[in-house]
């Protein structure tokens, strides 16, 4: 349970100790507090507004004046341009916003043998406590199949049911912002909002012995052994007839009260239990404290493996409960924000953010909660194409480094460090590729290749010679960072940024490999090979770092948490260990240059440094950077602090443990690439890999001993590529099978650290002794 189970024997004491339940759509935060609790709710398609076009129509008149102030120099005449013709024309697109706090005034003593936790094997958040002789049990979960947030109070004496549950239950915050709250029927609440996007939340309770009903905008229990209350909730985003349809779903629920929690967690296991790890423990019995306590002996150096295990496995739990086929994707705070002006909108921030959140969803083996992404990318299209045509006079699509829940395209904030760059489309269109690499899934491939062709289209216009025979961006901006000119003197804005070209290279690679695979637009690929063939390769600068601009500046913040310049050795592998060392020696020297000027200092930065480390093949540095992580930048319920809270550090974290664990990049798969020297025994279970591939093994003595790999597409494999590591030598026995079960034979070719292993037919399933 030490790597399932986040507990407390303390009150949460503010909204960052709360408890997170979701069902991909519904989010709650559970305080767990006796008397008086609350649970802060939000429903991923609760906005500020609807769609408004925000394209400057003056950017396009003035994109040659800019390019040319930018190869002059001329960086305060380009800024004042930008000022004046490429911001959005409202600044700002729509932010999201808390659904309301539902509050239950519970009839109870003094609470003591009082404790709150959240297993996240079943996704069950329990708060306990015992009061006057009676045993309180209220436990929490959102409901995916039933599609409402289940509350369910039972009070037990010498071990038997007991009539002692009593309570008030209402909902109110929004800054006082609603309309509608007040009973609905003799059972049900209903609470509606008609600012930004409409919506409305009904709440629904019944009761076992005692009495149970509404009375005014509350709903009163008293005397009842068991309580269940269900929470619903639709927004006019999804459906007209949202009233009607959150009083049928909350009510509904109800009638299936036996039932609710097994379905619930049916569906939840049938996602959670595709994947898993097991580290060996090392904590000497402290790993059986309350997850704030083992949290703080980590700050003061006490080891605990299963900590990070359990990291790993908070990872999951948030994906599964925050994105699922038909929600929204993840937002910087995934689904779970209390503020009706949260921190940069609460919105999709597509510079790295957002794009962070997904790192680990295909390695975790939760393919399917990828789908929200590639949905949005769609509503994407269309605004990136008028964005596109209108600011840019290009075809395809494109979009800056946010977008909301409309797909919004244009240029946000008025930020010269990080508005006026276009590559936020084309990033998250390598998720697209990514998906197929792990799933083999042509179907998929087919449907979305004309998304990652537009995305790809728009550079092949947007593109300019920098008069060095090489294609570059312009106008650009290395995300949130600023180099220094001169003395005193700054710039933002520039052409051939480091982290654009190697998008590019990325995206184009996708979009020629998807059309060779699919068998068609080969004209357009070829036209993406000529491109792709003149855009700048990485350039190690003055000290032995990748430079970040086309030009070797300095950094006027040398330690900023954006490493953009290293988007070729994570999430690329245009960097790699094998096959260019050099490259990833300047890798190394530009991570240590940013930590020796106190870069990582926010929670998903330090996520990324890890992932960076991890594909350098140091373990050490993973586990030192973990600690770190761990102490600095999370908080005692495991949400990743920026801060404030920001959710993508947690998926940062968690894909940044898998590629200590195992990585398949380049066409290689390599065991335990940068295992940490504690983690000395364990084993993974069902890690995907590219290549269409399930891979479980265990380890001891930090070395592989047995793996298993299962194809998963039906096509199956022909052949395995290893790459040797210091914990894993070549195989020593295989036997592999095809679909019918029926033994196949193998060849094996042996050459610079790498084993390939060449199958007689496709195989199913292959086991190997190392």
């Amino acid at each position: 349970m030490s790597s399932t189970l986040l507990k407390y024997s303390r009150l949460a004491a503010n909204w960052d100790e709360a408890l997170p339940v979701g069902n991909g759509r519904l989010g709650g935060m559970v305080f767990g507090i006796p008397r008086e609790e609350l649970i802060q709710l939000n429903e991923d398609s609760i906005w500020s507004g609807g769609y408004r076009d925000r394209n400057n129509p003056l950017a396009l008149e003035n994109l040659d004046k800019m390019r040319r102030l930018i190869v002059e120099g001329r960086s305060w005449e380009a800024e004042k341009l930008c000022d004046e013709a490429f911001y959005g024309t409202n600044e700002n697109q729509r932010h999201y916003q808390p659904l309301g706090d539902f509050h239950l005034i519970q009839t109870v003593g003094e609470a003591t043998e009082y404790s709150r936790s959240l297993d996240i094997s079943t996704a069950l958040c329990d708060t306990v406590f015992v009061s006057d002789g009676i045993r309180y049990v209220r436990r929490v979960f959102a409901s995916h199949p039933d599609e409402v947030i289940v509350i369910s109070l039972t009070a037990e004496k010498d071990g038997k049911p007991y009539p002692a549950v009593s309570f008030s239950a209402f909902i109110d915050g929004r800054d006082d912002n609603y309309d509608k709250n007040q009973a609905y029927d003799k059972s049900t609440l209903i609470f509606t909002v008609s600012d930004g996007i409409p919506y409305a939340c009904a709440i629904s309770a019944a009761a076992k012995d005692g009495t149970c009903e509404t009375r005014a905008n509350r709903i009163v229990c008293e005397n009842a052994s068991c309580v269940v209350i269900t929470i619903g909730a639709q927004t006019s985003w999804r459906t007209g007839d949202y009233e009607n349809m959150a009083v049928r779903q909350a009510k509904t629920a109800l009638r299936r009260t036996s039932e609710l929690e097994s379905r619930h967690i049916k569906d939840y296991q049938s996602l959670y239990n595709r994947c898993g790890i097991t580290l060996c423990d090392n904590s000497g019995g402290g790993s059986d404290l309350p997850t704030d306590e083992r949290l703080a002996a980590v700050k003061e150096g006490k080891p605990d493996n299963e900590l990070y295990e359990l990291y790993f496995n908070f990872s999951r739990y948030l994906m599964i409960s925050g994105s699922r086929e038909g929600t929204l994707p993840l937002n910087l705070q995934g689904i779970w924000n209390k503020d009706m002006w949260p921190a940069w909108g609460c919105k999709f921030t597509i510079n790295i953010n957002t794009e962070m959140n997904y790192w680990g969803v295909e390695m975790q083996n939760l393919s399917r909660c990828h789908m929200p992404l590639f949905d949005h990318i769609e509503r994407m299209r269309e605004h990136g194409r008028i964005t596109a045509e209108k600011m840019y006079g290009c075809h395809g699509a494109v979009c800056h480094h946010n977008t909301d829940i409309w797909g919004d395209t244009a240029p946000q904030d008025k930020w010269l460090p990080g508005t006026i760059w276009p590559m936020g489309l084309a990033w998250l269109c390598t998720h697209i590729w990514e998906h197929y690499q792990f799933t083999l899934d042509k179907e998929f491939l087919a449907e979305k290749y004309d998304t990652m062709r537009e995305a790809a289209e728009f550079f092949t216009e947007y593109l300019i010679d920098d008069g060095k025979g090489r294609l570059v961006v312009s106008p650009s901006v290395s995300p949130e960072n600023t180099y220094n000119i001169s003395e005193g003197v700054q710039g933002r804005l520039c052409q051939g940024a480091s982290m654009d070209s190697q998008i590019l290279h990325t995206l184009f690679k996708g979009v020629i490999s998807a059309a060779d695979i699919l068998q068609r637009d080969k004209a357009f690929a070829d036209k993406l090979r000529e491109i792709d063939s003149k855009l700048p390769s990485p350039q190690i600068g003055k000290y032995g770092q990748i430079m970040e601009w086309a030009e070797d500046y300095d950094e006027f913040e040398p330690g900023h948490r954006h490493i953009s310049q290293l988007f070729a050795l994570h999430p690329s592998d245009i960097i790699s260990l094998s096959k260019t060392p050099e490259l990833a020696k300047a890798a190394r020297a530009t991570i240590e240059r940013r930590l020796s000027y106190g870069g990582g200092n926010t929670g998903w930065s330090r996520a990324w440094i890890i992932n960076m480390w991890a594909r350098l093949g140091d373990g050490e540095k993973v586990a030192e950077n973990l600690k770190t992580l761990m102490s600095d930048s999370t908080s005692i319920n495991m949400f990743d602090m920026h801060p404030p809270f920001q959710i993508d550090g947690n998926f940062g974290g968690g894909a940044g443990i898998g590629e200590a664990l195992l990585q398949s990049i380049a066409g290689e798969i390599a065991f335990l690439p940068a295992l940490p020297p504690a983690w000395t025994e364990g084993s993974v279970r069902r890690m995907a890999a590219r290549g269409g591939l399930e891979i479980s093994f265990e380890w001891s003595g930090s070395r592989v001993n047995h793996a298993q790999f299962t194809a998963r597409s039906s096509d199956g494999i022909n052949r395995l590529v290893l790459r040797e590591t210091v914990c894993c030598n070549s195989p020593k026995e295989i036997n592999a099978v095809t679909a019918d079960g029926n033994p196949v034979g193998y060849v094996c070719e042996n050459a610079d650290g790498i084993c390939t292993v060449i199958f007689n037919e496709n195989i199913m399933m292959a086991d190997i002794d190392f």
